[in-house]
This record gives structure tokens, sequence and C-alpha cells, in this order.
């Protein structure tokens, strides 16, 4: 009996870590949370992710939180006089079927008053709760990564 569970739990290990970067939430998938590695003396930190609505109906994202910052907003990128400004957002509309994501030069979570920067070193991970008006709260795990995903140029939110 022992055996057969210790071969279950080995053959499930690698479908938990494949599963280890996307979370789901009433209609919503989050997929890829990561954010890049604090430089020495930053004062803030972003983090990005892709958001998913599967759902038959909008859904809004109204603020973050995390325990490894006093403050966590939601800001874009926008052009304003030939110029990319950065501001912060009260909420962010996920469409039925839409893809939002959270990328650099794109919707992000700005992190400030930073309270343990020693998580933000490349490998380590921090939990960062995203609030949803219709589907509720979850909690990710965001990775700490030294460069950008590659894939993170090619999927800019478009405005």
């Amino acid at each position: 009996m022992l055996n057969r569970l210790i071969l279950l739990a080995a053959l499930l290990l690698p479908v938990g870590f494949a599963q280890a970067h996307q979370y789901k939430v009433g209609e919503l998938e989050i997929a890829h949370p990561w954010s890049q590695e604090l430089p020495p003396n930053a004062p803030t930190v972003a983090a990005y992710f892709v958001i998913h609505n599967n759902g038959k109906t909008a859904d809004r994202l109204l603020g973050v939180d995390t325990p490894i910052a006093g403050k966590a907003e939601l800001h874009e990128h926008v052009k304003q006089d030939d110029l990319m400004k950065m501001q912060q957002v009260t909420a962010v509309e996920i469409a039925p079927g839409a893809t939002i994501t959270f990328a650099p030069m794109a919707y992000h979570v700005m992190l400030l008053g930073l309270e343990d920067r020693s998580l933000l070193s490349d490998g380590k991970r921090f939990p960062l709760t995203l609030h949803f008006e219709k589907a509720g709260n979850v909690t990710v795990d965001v990775a700490v990564q030294k460069k950008a995903p590659d894939n993170t140029q090619t999927q800019m939110h478009a405005h």
C-alpha cells in the first residue's frame, strides 16, 4: 500500500509543477505571475501576469495586495504628447473571452514601500492577492526572475 502511495505521489508531482503557475478563480484564469529581480536601491518593483476571462460576463480587477509591500497599485502606460507615461488606474476591465496581459510598458502592479527586499531576488517567490469584483479573491505565487520572459514583448496590452 505504501509503495502505491509513493508511486502515485511521484506520478502526480510533475502535474503539480506544471500547474504551479496557473490559477483559477470563478471564470478567470491567471497565468505566469512574475516580477523582475529588484535592482540595488530601487524603491519600487512591478509584478506582471496574464488574465483570461472564460466567462460570458465581464469582471474587473479592483486591486491587489502583498505582504512584501506597504502598498500595491494597478498602473498602466499611456501615450501622452508623444511620451509614454505611467499612471495609476482604479480597476482593470476583463471583457468576456478577453485576455489582458500585465507586462512592461502595459498594465502592471507597482509595489511600493517594500518590506522584505530579500524576497525580490532571482529564484524567490512572493504571494500577491488579486481582488476581482465578481470572481472574488485569489492569491498567486509571483516568481522573481533576473530578466523578463521572452514572450512579454509580444504580448503587450493594446489600448
